[in-house]
């Protein structure tokens, strides 16, 4: 930076040079044309001196030979002068193009260099700012690590003393264990008679560990596959039904025409459909009620599955039953009038979906029965073929899938086709639109059947080989059926030997209480004589209310019977209403004053009657209406009380209420707590990993900022020879200057002689 700013101070001196140069020359320049305009005045001042001369040459001979002397050799000067002031014009001229360039050049060649001058110090201040963050950073991580390697060495000796701990209670409880296990061995070796799980046959009657989450998600699969077995029921039972009425309507419509004898037929096996179908539903409902918590399903256990392949096997009779008279139903139905080129292709691809739709469910039949087995066979399915037979189940249902896509494609065509037949009714257009929509139904279900199948086919194929602990399976159903009945036993007797616990007080409750104990003064003795007053209290409330309630009862006695009088002496009045009425209003006004004095005053009799009613007493004719008012207020009162006391009391359960969630909503925050800490500790591990990671980094980045560096050190060592460079042309320009101020005497020299 000192060099560049040195360099920029001497260009300057530099171009302020150049330039007194350029005015100097400029200077010279308009002399020289001067000097040259003198000559030409001379030379045509000789001219006429010349001219002159002749004309006096007769009288003045001598002195024109004096003068013609002088002129040759002024002459002679003159044409040195000349001849050397257009040299030096020519000298000049080429110095001032030469220094012309020779400026140029430097001018670009400065601007070049100021503007690598600029780059390579902005390239260097970026890089002493990246360096000093960078060195900044270095000393920051330096320091944390510092900070973590002193935790670290706290936290290894800690876990020095641990391990030789660890290790000295390792030691121990090898020794106890040792003891323990010889103990162990002779008490097994002399009360164990024999080994149990040594024997396969007796090692089948062992109950094996119960698994309850695996009983719950056995069960919870059961239950989907009620649900889409009852779909599939459901669907079936709809396309057969629907097949049945189209069969019935095209190509002859039974209402107008006899139908075929074959369709006839067909239509009546058609009808039976029902009785071959639901057992489905059934049978998978029966499955679905024998997977229980409390037992241990597996294949040898699982007595029902026999149940729902027999009546998946009298389906499959069904369907072979009714495929023949299908069949031939399409092939009539191709060979009527009615039938178009097209529609005969669509009733021969249904004639192949058909016979594959036969042959897939005669597959899962095949393969049903091979799960059957185990629970009747045990010999006829190996628990290694398990795996194979549940792959296979799957395949077969998505293969069903396929041709129940097949079928609904190739029927939908057929519909289409149908509608165009010019004798198509509104009832054949519903019928096919009804088979379409069932046998969508049924290829819906299909498809969720065999996705469900085979999202589930690992979990079935382990827990459905679950057996007893150190055998391989189970011997025969036999034995499932007594382990099963063992299991029961067990749990009875588990349930025996828990006796319940009585009510205890809960553990904050109970400290609460402790801490009102400590610091209450007073004594058990004053405790005891406290509750013994407060059971006093409590009986004498309870005569009171007797007595209180007896009171009422006697008031409602004589409440009744004042009201028979009343109305037994106002009976004979009933001619003089005017009176009525003012003796009503009197009374109306005496009520409410009775009510205000009743209600200010306050009382001081102990019975319930003189209380509240002390006007019955004195003229119960006169203030029955008072009476009544009475009642009204008291009843309002309570009345009002009772609001008020279950409005609080509805206060207190919303509190409650809010309580219980605000205690949920902190157990929730805790566990996420938990969580959000557990996260936390895996995030610091990264974390450890990513400092590691920025470290070999730093240190590949400081490799790369020290070849940087060299490299420009090597710049600024070619920058350095550029400006000796420069310099030396400089040099040259200084001895150019002192050249043209040299020619610049001369020519002033040959000014001045001229003049």
């Amino acid at each position: 930076q000192a060099n560049s700013a040195s360099l920029k101070e001497q260009l300057k001196m530099k171009d302020q040079s150049l330039r007194k140069l350029q005015q100097e020359m400029d200077s010279l320049t308009f002399r020289n044309q001067q000097l040259a305009k003198r000559v030409e005045l001379l030379q045509d001042e000789l001219a006429l001196s010349e001219a002159r001369g002749k004309k006096n040459k007769k009288s003045a001979e001598s002195s024109s030979q004096l003068s013609q002397e002088q002129k040759s050799v002024f002459n002679e000067d003159l044409q040195k002068k000349i001849e050397e002031n257009e040299r030096l014009h020519i000298l000049f001229f080429e110095a001032d193009e030469q220094h012309k360039r020779l400026e140029t050049e430097l001018r670009t060649r400065l601007e070049v260099l100021e503007t690598d001058a600029a780059q390579h110090q902005a390239v260097v201040d970026s890089l002493t700012r990246k360096y000093m963050d960078t060195i900044e950073k270095l000393q920051n991580d330096k320091a944390k690590l510092e900070i973590k390697s002193q935790t670290l060495e706290r936290e290894a000796k800690d876990c020095r003393l641990r391990t030789e701990e660890c290790q000295q209670q390792l030691k121990n409880l090898q020794a106890a264990l040792g003891s323990r296990l010889e103990e162990s061995l002779c008490i097994i070796n002399e009360k164990v008679p024999f080994n149990d799980t040594r024997s396969n046959q007796y090692n089948a009657l062992n109950v094996p560990l119960h698994n309850r989450r695996n009983q719950l998600k056995l069960r919870d699969l059961a239950g989907q596959a009620l649900a889409f077995v009852q779909e599939l029921v459901t669907a079936l039972l709809n396309f057969h039904t629907y097949t049945e009425q189209k069969v019935q309507i095209f190509p002859i419509d039974s209402a107008t025409d006899a139908i075929s004898p074959l369709n006839q037929k067909f239509s009546q096996y058609l009808h039976e459909n029902a009785s071959y179908v639901r057992p489905l539903e059934e049978g998978m409902l029966h499955l679905f009620e024998s997977i229980t918590e409390d037992t241990v399903t597996v294949l040898e256990t699982a007595v029902k599955l026999k149940a729902f392949s027999e009546h998946l096997a009298s389906y499959l009779c069904f369907l072979r039953k009714i495929l023949p008279y299908q069949l031939k139903s399409l092939e009539e139905e191709c060979e009527s009038s009615l039938c178009t080129a097209a529609l005969r292709a669509r009733n021969m691809e249904l004639h192949r979906d058909m016979k594959r739709l036969t042959a897939v469910f005669e597959k899962l039949h095949t393969y049903v029965s091979l799960l059957a087995l185990p629970s009747t066979k045990p010999e006829g399915l190996l628990r290694t073929n398990y795996n194979l037979v549940f792959t296979n189940i799957a395949a077969s249902l998505h293969g069903f899938h396929d041709i129940l896509k097949d079928i609904s494609k190739h029927y939908s065509q057929k519909a289409t086709l149908e509608q165009d037949v010019p004798t198509a009714t509104q009832k054949l257009i519903t019928t096919n639109d009804c088979i379409l929509s069932s046998v969508v139904a049924l290829t819906n279900g299909v498809g969720k059947i065999a996705s469900f199948f085979s999202n589930n086919l690992d979990h079935f194929t382990t827990s459905l080989s679950y057996g007893p602990k150190g055998g391989t399976e189970f011997i025969s159903p036999l034995s499932a059926e007594c382990m099963l009945q063992y299991k029961k036993k067990a749990v009875a007797y588990m349930k025996s030997l828990k006796k319940p616990c009585g009510d205890s007080v809960p553990y904050e409750e109970a400290l609460a209480n402790r801490r009102v104990l400590l610091s209450s003064t007073e004594s058990r003795e004053g405790l005891a004589q406290q509750v013994q007053q407060s059971l006093e209290k409590i009986a004498k409330l309870e005569q009171e209310k007797e007595h209180w309630m007896l009171e009422a009862q006697l008031a409602k006695i004589k409440l009744e019977k004042e009201n028979q009088k009343l109305k037994n002496s106002l009976s004979g009045h009933l001619t003089e209403t005017i009176q009525e009425h003012s003796v009503l209003s009197n009374v109306a006004e005496q009520k409410k004053e009775t009510a205000e004095k009743s209600l200010r005053e306050p009382i001081k009799s102990t019975s319930l009657v003189s209380d509240l009613f002390p006007s019955i007493e004195e003229n119960p004719l006169s203030l029955a209406p008072d009476v009544e008012s009475r009642e009204d207020l008291i009843k309002n009162h309570y009345m009002a009380r009772i609001a008020e006391l279950t409005s609080h009391l509805q206060l207190a359960d919303s509190k409650s209420v809010h309580f219980h969630a605000e205690c949920r909503a902190l157990a929730k925050r805790l566990s996420l707590a938990e969580k959000s800490k557990e996260s936390l500790t895996e995030e610091l591990k990264l974390a450890s990993q990513n400092i590691s990671r920025l470290q070999d980094e730093l240190m590949t980045t400081k490799r790369s900022y020290e070849d940087q560096l060299s490299m420009m050190s090597d710049h600024l060592c070619s920058m350095n020879e550029t400006l000796t460079k420069q310099r030396e042309e400089i040099d040259t320009l200084k001895m150019t200057s002192k050249v043209i101020g040299f020619n610049r005497i001369i020519l002033t020299s040959t000014h001045y002689h001229l003049e």
